[in-house]
């Protein structure tokens, strides 16, 4: 027999979690004084006057670059509850995170290659 009874609290704060934003969009898209001009319709610079057009291209580099700093950034937060616990889990776990590793490091050695972290 399930007992879904026991899940009452996660159900209460998953329907609270999706309401809050939903009603807090509403209120404010209801509440929000709805006034368009030239001053507010202009780009914002630091309190500058804006020169030329909004709209600038930047170099695919930067995203190549942002895109394996996420990749190793998210492998620290893999690897460190890992490595707190690492005297209770043993050998095999310690095989798997080596492989995983390797996996990251073979990901580096390409992208390296590849000249995705060059900035010329």
């Amino acid at each position: 027999m399930f007992l879904l009874y026991e899940y009452d609290f996660f159900w209460a704060f998953l329907i609270i979690s999706i309401l809050v934003p939903i009603l807090a969009f509403l209120i404010s898209g209801v509440l929000a004084p709805i006034s368009k001009g030239p001053e507010k319709l202009s780009t914002y610079e630091s309190g500058i006057e804006p020169m030329g057009d909004a709209w600038l291209q930047f170099r695919i580099r930067y995203y190549m670059f942002a895109l394996v700093f996420v990749v190793f950034d998210v492998e620290t937060v893999f690897l460190y509850p890992w490595a707190m616990s690492f005297d209770v889990l043993g050998v095999s776990v310690f095989i798997e995170a080596f492989i995983f590793v390797l996996i990251l490091i073979i990901g580096l050695v390409y992208a390296w290659r590849k000249g995705a972290l060059e900035w010329s």
